[in-house]
């Protein structure tokens, strides 16, 4: 089905949301080993390793871009042709996140990793000028909190220098579970003395408590978080206080932190009033569109065409787009749904 309303994605990994050939084309001038001799075999390796059913084996697909996004032109590049593919996949706006701290393995600092990443972005909006685009930056759990204290505060710091210049807040990713997401808590009060925005990922693998945990620490918004769905009390608090979960349904079937689309309980929390949003987590990865994460709502998650439209005013109610720009999408989103309903009778 073709979805012509205005469209958001707020939970997109640019490390997980790249044009193939494009890093095969890297990989080949910087001499990057790649896990396949052939683009077309590249591909198939992704595609095998999206369906493994093995987190595991999901985050070995990020292996090889990230070795390629080592330098400014190349992570600009990237940046410039992701926005350029959603402008043409009809989004409205997105989010961006990437960790700089993972591009600085050769001469990059974690400053320059986002000036790229910003000027990647400058030239894709002046490429698509109907699209709106922000850049979130993340911290990375990579263990123990020790193991890249340093690093994860410095982008706790410098994150707030860029918001007014492109950047929007500061996300805590990686993997949960190695030590309790409260471990992180002083990099989060850091952020909030200097007034950056905070998400953070929890509820994915690990249960509802770490959602928990992550509200505390001031996160307003919730990457993945469908876990808080075992938690009635909790659930009603997100409903309550307007904290916005960024379900990625596919991503969460890839990863097996769902069973499968009907299992996933989305619809469940959206219809407790929970504000749930639609997102593709690593577009490339999954080989999915947002349509796709759609088509999946419908198909086999319960919702409705309308419920798209109200999940798109959760996503732009609870993105962090300027309220004037907030406006003029939820207008457009406004007009559609009338315009739904009116079809319907």
């Amino acid at each position: 089905m073709k979805y012509t309303f205005p469209k958001v994605d707020l939970h997109l990994h640019l490390d997980g949301s790249f044009r193939t050939a494009t890093i095969w084309e890297l990989a080949q001038s910087q001499g990057v080993s790649m896990p396949a001799d052939t683009l077309e075999g590249y591909e198939k390796w992704m595609e095998e390793h999206s369906h493994s059913g093995s987190v595991n084996e999901y985050l070995k697909m990020f292996d090889a871009p990230l070795q390629v996004m080592q330098d400014e032109t190349s992570l600009a590049r990237v940046t410039k042709e992701l926005i350029e593919d959603l402008d043409k996949q009809g989004l409205a706006y997105a989010e961006i996140r990437f960790a700089p701290q993972l591009h600085t393995n050769k001469s990059l600092s974690q400053r320059q990793a986002i000036e790229a990443v910003l000027e990647g972005r400058r030239q894709g909006l002046q490429n698509c000028p109907n699209i709106k685009i922000g850049i979130i930056c993340c911290m990375m759990c990579v263990g123990t909190e020790d193991l890249n204290w340093d690093a994860n505060m410095e982008t706790a710091t410098i994150t707030h220098e860029y918001l007014d210049k492109g950047v929007v807040c500061l996300d805590l990713a990686g993997a949960e579970g190695f030590v309790p997401l409260s471990n992180f808590a002083p990099l989060f009060e850091k952020a909030k003395q200097l007034g950056t925005p905070l998400i953070c990922h929890a509820g994915d693998s690990q249960d509802w408590t770490t959602v928990k945990d992550a509200i505390e620490m001031g996160a307003v918004r919730i990457g993945h978080g469908h876990h808080v769905y075992e938690n009635p009390c909790l659930s009603r608090y997100c409903a309550d206080h307007g904290i916005a979960l960024e379900i990625c349904p596919t991503s969460n079937v890839h990863c097996q932190t769902r069973e499968s689309y009907e299992m996933h309980p989305a619809y469940n929390l959206y219809s407790l009033g929970v504000p749930v949003t639609i997102n593709t987590d690593n577009m490339t990865m999954s080989r999915i569109t947002l349509d796709d994460e759609y088509d999946h709502c419908l198909k086999e998650m319960g919702f409705e065409y309308e419920d798209l439209i109200l999940m798109n005013m959760n996503s732009i109610k609870h993105s962090f787009l300027k309220e004037e720009e907030k406006k003029e999408i939820l207008q457009k989103l406004s007009e559609a749904l009338d315009l739904c309903v009116q079809e319907e009778q």
